[in-house]
Protein backbone atom coordinates (compact mmCIF):
# COMPACT_ATOMS: atom_id res chain seq x y z
CA UNK A 1 0.00 0.00 0.00
CA UNK A 2 3.19 2.56 -0.46
CA UNK A 3 1.19 4.32 -3.14
CA UNK A 4 -2.02 4.81 -0.79
CA UNK A 5 -0.03 6.13 1.95
CA UNK A 6 2.24 8.27 -0.44
CA UNK A 7 -0.99 9.68 -1.91
CA UNK A 8 -2.92 9.90 1.55
CA UNK A 9 0.83 11.95 2.60
CA UNK A 10 0.79 13.90 -0.06
CA UNK A 11 -2.57 15.17 -0.04
CA UNK A 12 -3.12 15.92 3.71
CA UNK A 13 -2.59 19.53 4.09
CA UNK A 14 -5.19 20.14 1.36
CA UNK A 15 -7.64 17.48 2.81
CA UNK A 16 -7.13 19.82 6.56
CA UNK A 17 -7.86 22.82 4.91
CA UNK A 18 -11.65 21.50 2.88
CA UNK A 19 -12.28 19.73 5.89
CA UNK A 20 -12.02 22.63 8.40
CA UNK A 21 -13.05 25.01 6.27
CA UNK A 22 -16.37 23.35 5.16
CA UNK A 23 -17.00 22.17 8.89
CA UNK A 24 -15.84 25.44 9.94
CA UNK A 25 -18.47 27.05 7.86
CA UNK A 26 -20.97 24.83 9.10
CA UNK A 27 -20.60 25.21 13.27
CA UNK A 28 -20.74 28.82 12.18
CA UNK A 29 -23.98 28.35 10.59
CA UNK A 30 -25.33 26.87 13.48
CA UNK A 31 -23.94 28.77 16.20
CA UNK A 32 -25.69 31.75 14.75
CA UNK A 33 -29.34 30.22 14.09
CA UNK A 34 -30.73 30.73 17.90
CA UNK A 35 -29.77 34.76 17.17
CA UNK A 36 -30.99 34.47 13.87
CA UNK A 37 -34.62 32.63 14.97
CA UNK A 38 -35.34 35.53 17.34
CA UNK A 39 -34.82 38.31 15.12
CA UNK A 40 -36.99 36.86 12.20
CA UNK A 41 -40.38 36.45 14.65
CA UNK A 42 -43.02 35.77 12.13
CA UNK A 43 -41.13 36.56 9.38
CA UNK A 44 -39.83 32.53 9.05
CA UNK A 45 -42.12 31.35 6.50
CA UNK A 46 -41.17 34.66 4.12
CA UNK A 47 -38.11 32.38 2.98
CA UNK A 48 -40.80 29.31 1.66
CA UNK A 49 -42.39 32.21 -0.09
CA UNK A 50 -40.57 33.54 -2.96
CA UNK A 51 -41.55 31.54 -5.70
CA UNK A 52 -38.74 30.33 -7.73
CA UNK A 53 -36.06 30.97 -5.84
CA UNK A 54 -36.98 28.86 -3.15
CA UNK A 55 -37.98 26.38 -5.22
CA UNK A 56 -34.35 26.49 -6.73
CA UNK A 57 -33.17 25.77 -3.56
CA UNK A 58 -35.88 23.28 -2.38
CA UNK A 59 -36.68 25.64 0.27
CA UNK A 60 -40.26 26.18 -0.36
CA UNK A 61 -40.77 21.79 1.18
CA UNK A 62 -39.30 22.96 4.48
CA UNK A 63 -39.54 25.14 7.50
CA UNK A 64 -36.42 27.35 7.25
CA UNK A 65 -37.68 28.47 10.94
CA UNK A 66 -36.67 25.03 12.88
CA UNK A 67 -33.40 24.18 13.18
CA UNK A 68 -33.14 20.79 10.52
CA UNK A 69 -34.57 22.81 7.61
CA UNK A 70 -31.97 25.81 8.61
CA UNK A 71 -29.58 22.92 8.57
CA UNK A 72 -30.76 21.34 5.85
CA UNK A 73 -30.34 24.15 3.71
CA UNK A 74 -26.93 25.25 5.16
CA UNK A 75 -25.72 21.78 4.70
CA UNK A 76 -26.89 21.89 1.38
CA UNK A 77 -24.95 24.98 0.00
CA UNK A 78 -21.60 24.64 2.42
CA UNK A 79 -21.07 20.55 2.20
CA UNK A 80 -22.91 19.59 -1.11
CA UNK A 81 -21.07 22.64 -3.11
CA UNK A 82 -17.98 22.64 -0.95
CA UNK A 83 -17.82 18.58 -1.13
CA UNK A 84 -18.60 18.05 -4.28
CA UNK A 85 -15.98 20.77 -5.44
CA UNK A 86 -12.78 18.59 -3.32
CA UNK A 87 -14.09 15.26 -4.58
CA UNK A 88 -13.75 16.78 -7.95
CA UNK A 89 -10.43 18.25 -7.16
CA UNK A 90 -9.53 14.67 -6.12
CA UNK A 91 -10.91 12.94 -8.65
CA UNK A 92 -9.79 14.72 -11.86
CA UNK A 93 -6.57 15.24 -10.95
CA UNK A 94 -5.19 11.89 -9.39
CA UNK A 95 -4.09 10.55 -12.10
CA UNK A 96 -2.97 12.93 -14.32
CA UNK A 97 -0.98 15.02 -11.90
CA UNK A 98 1.85 12.29 -12.98
CA UNK A 99 2.29 13.56 -16.57
CA UNK A 100 2.45 17.16 -15.56
CA UNK A 101 4.47 16.91 -12.59
CA UNK A 102 6.96 14.78 -14.50
CA UNK A 103 6.75 11.87 -11.69
CA UNK A 104 4.42 9.05 -14.34
CA UNK A 105 8.55 7.84 -15.40
CA UNK A 106 10.01 6.95 -11.72
CA UNK A 107 6.09 5.66 -10.48
CA UNK A 108 5.69 3.59 -13.49
CA UNK A 109 9.41 1.95 -14.51
CA UNK A 110 8.61 0.57 -10.73
CA UNK A 111 7.60 -3.63 -10.79
CA UNK A 112 4.19 -2.85 -10.01
CA UNK A 113 1.25 -3.18 -12.10
CA UNK A 114 -0.36 -0.26 -13.55
CA UNK A 115 -4.12 -1.35 -11.88
CA UNK A 116 -2.47 -1.50 -8.51
CA UNK A 117 -1.39 2.28 -8.77
CA UNK A 118 -4.64 3.22 -10.23
CA UNK A 119 -6.65 0.93 -7.54
CA UNK A 120 -4.28 2.36 -4.92
CA UNK A 121 -4.86 6.34 -5.74
CA UNK A 122 -8.14 5.98 -6.10
CA UNK A 123 -8.76 3.73 -2.65
CA UNK A 124 -6.89 7.32 -1.46
CA UNK A 125 -9.48 9.38 -3.24
CA UNK A 126 -12.46 7.77 -1.11
CA UNK A 127 -10.96 7.21 2.54
CA UNK A 128 -9.83 11.37 2.08
CA UNK A 129 -13.90 12.37 1.18
CA UNK A 130 -14.85 9.44 4.31
CA UNK A 131 -12.45 11.38 6.67
CA UNK A 132 -13.69 14.56 5.22
CA UNK A 133 -17.63 13.83 6.05
CA UNK A 134 -16.74 12.07 9.16
CA UNK A 135 -15.07 15.50 10.51
CA UNK A 136 -17.76 17.50 9.52
CA UNK A 137 -20.33 15.23 11.29
CA UNK A 138 -18.41 15.55 14.34
CA UNK A 139 -18.55 19.53 14.07
CA UNK A 140 -22.14 19.66 13.28
CA UNK A 141 -22.66 17.31 16.20
CA UNK A 142 -20.33 19.35 18.87
CA UNK A 143 -22.60 22.72 17.16
CA UNK A 144 -25.92 21.27 17.93
CA UNK A 145 -24.70 20.15 21.36
CA UNK A 146 -23.71 23.90 22.17
CA UNK A 147 -26.80 25.63 21.31
CA UNK A 148 -28.95 23.19 22.43
CA UNK A 149 -31.08 21.67 19.89
CA UNK A 150 -32.16 18.59 19.44
CA UNK A 151 -30.82 16.28 15.97
CA UNK A 152 -33.65 14.55 14.27
CA UNK A 153 -31.04 11.84 13.67
CA UNK A 154 -32.68 9.57 10.73
CA UNK A 155 -33.03 12.83 8.92
CA UNK A 156 -29.28 14.12 10.04
CA UNK A 157 -28.01 10.73 9.07
CA UNK A 158 -29.95 10.78 5.31
CA UNK A 159 -28.92 14.07 4.24
CA UNK A 160 -24.93 13.18 5.39
CA UNK A 161 -25.32 9.92 3.46
CA UNK A 162 -26.58 11.47 0.68
CA UNK A 163 -23.97 13.73 0.00
CA UNK A 164 -21.20 11.34 1.03
CA UNK A 165 -22.42 9.68 -2.10
CA UNK A 166 -22.68 12.56 -4.50
CA UNK A 167 -19.18 13.56 -3.63
CA UNK A 168 -17.99 9.51 -4.34
CA UNK A 169 -19.98 10.04 -7.71
CA UNK A 170 -18.57 13.14 -8.13
CA UNK A 171 -14.80 12.08 -7.86
CA UNK A 172 -15.43 9.04 -9.47
CA UNK A 173 -16.69 10.64 -12.45
CA UNK A 174 -13.97 12.68 -12.40
CA UNK A 175 -11.35 9.81 -12.14
CA UNK A 176 -12.44 8.47 -15.22
CA UNK A 177 -12.21 11.57 -16.98
CA UNK A 178 -8.54 12.29 -15.47
CA UNK A 179 -7.16 9.07 -17.07
CA UNK A 180 -7.72 10.96 -20.21
CA UNK A 181 -5.94 14.28 -19.71
CA UNK A 182 -2.14 15.01 -19.59
CA UNK A 183 -1.66 18.20 -17.54
CA UNK A 184 -3.43 17.64 -14.46
CA UNK A 185 -5.83 20.33 -14.94
CA UNK A 186 -8.76 21.05 -12.13
CA UNK A 187 -10.46 23.36 -14.01
CA UNK A 188 -12.37 20.45 -15.99
CA UNK A 189 -13.51 19.34 -12.32
CA UNK A 190 -14.53 22.10 -10.74
CA UNK A 191 -16.53 23.07 -14.21
CA UNK A 192 -18.07 19.34 -13.91
CA UNK A 193 -19.64 20.16 -10.18
CA UNK A 194 -20.65 23.13 -10.77
CA UNK A 195 -22.81 22.69 -14.05
CA UNK A 196 -24.03 19.39 -11.99
CA UNK A 197 -25.05 21.50 -9.10
CA UNK A 198 -26.91 24.08 -11.55
CA UNK A 199 -28.52 21.32 -13.39
CA UNK A 200 -30.54 20.90 -10.19
CA UNK A 201 -31.43 24.49 -10.22
CA UNK A 202 -32.58 24.38 -13.24
CA UNK A 203 -34.65 21.32 -12.86
CA UNK A 204 -36.06 22.97 -9.81
CA UNK A 205 -36.83 26.11 -11.28
CA UNK A 206 -38.44 24.42 -14.63
CA UNK A 207 -40.79 21.52 -15.03
CA UNK A 208 -39.85 20.84 -18.71
CA UNK A 209 -35.81 19.87 -17.39
CA UNK A 210 -37.33 17.18 -15.10
CA UNK A 211 -35.07 15.12 -16.97
CA UNK A 212 -31.99 16.78 -15.83
CA UNK A 213 -32.43 14.58 -12.53
CA UNK A 214 -31.56 11.75 -14.01
CA UNK A 215 -27.68 12.96 -14.87
CA UNK A 216 -27.34 15.32 -11.77
CA UNK A 217 -26.10 13.84 -8.47
CA UNK A 218 -27.45 16.99 -6.77
CA UNK A 219 -31.02 15.58 -7.45
CA UNK A 220 -30.81 13.29 -4.49
CA UNK A 221 -29.57 15.19 -2.23
CA UNK A 222 -32.83 17.68 -2.05
CA UNK A 223 -33.30 18.62 1.40
CA UNK A 224 -36.95 19.11 1.39
CA UNK A 225 -37.50 15.92 -0.40
CA UNK A 226 -35.51 13.95 2.79
CA UNK A 227 -37.21 15.94 5.56
CA UNK A 228 -40.55 15.57 4.38
CA UNK A 229 -40.24 11.84 2.79
CA UNK A 230 -37.78 10.87 5.54
CA UNK A 231 -35.93 8.38 2.81
CA UNK A 232 -33.74 9.19 -0.31
CA UNK A 233 -34.63 8.34 -3.75
CA UNK A 234 -32.99 4.98 -4.30
CA UNK A 235 -33.95 4.71 -7.79
CA UNK A 236 -31.83 8.06 -8.46
CA UNK A 237 -28.34 6.64 -6.33
CA UNK A 238 -28.62 3.47 -8.18
CA UNK A 239 -28.18 5.43 -11.70
CA UNK A 240 -25.76 7.70 -9.89
CA UNK A 241 -24.03 4.09 -8.86
CA UNK A 242 -24.12 3.19 -12.20
CA UNK A 243 -22.77 6.33 -13.73
CA UNK A 244 -19.77 5.86 -11.12
CA UNK A 245 -18.93 2.12 -11.98
CA UNK A 246 -18.70 3.13 -15.62
CA UNK A 247 -16.35 5.91 -15.44
CA UNK A 248 -14.65 4.19 -12.90
CA UNK A 249 -13.89 1.26 -15.05
CA UNK A 250 -13.32 3.55 -17.87
CA UNK A 251 -10.79 5.33 -16.41
CA UNK A 252 -9.08 1.84 -15.21
CA UNK A 253 -9.16 0.66 -19.01
CA UNK A 254 -7.40 3.31 -20.33
CA UNK A 255 -5.12 4.37 -17.98
CA UNK A 256 -3.84 0.53 -18.31
CA UNK A 257 -3.66 0.87 -21.62
CA UNK A 258 -2.48 4.82 -22.36
CA UNK A 259 0.79 5.94 -23.80
CA UNK A 260 2.35 7.56 -20.62
CA UNK A 261 4.30 10.69 -21.80
CA UNK A 262 7.23 11.35 -19.41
Amino acid sequence: MTIFKHEMKQGFKALAIWTFVIGGMLSIALLIFPDMTKGMGDSKDLFSNMGDFTAAFGMDKINFGTVMGFYGIECGNILGIGGGFFAAFLGISILSKEEKNGTAEFLLTHPIKRFKVIFEKLLSVLVQILILNIVVIIFSVISFKIIGEKIELQEFSLMHLAYLILQIEISFICFGISAFLRDGTISIGLGLATVLYFMNIIKNISEKAEILKYITPFSYTEVGDILVNTKLDINLIFLGVGYSIVAVVIGFIKYIKKDIYV
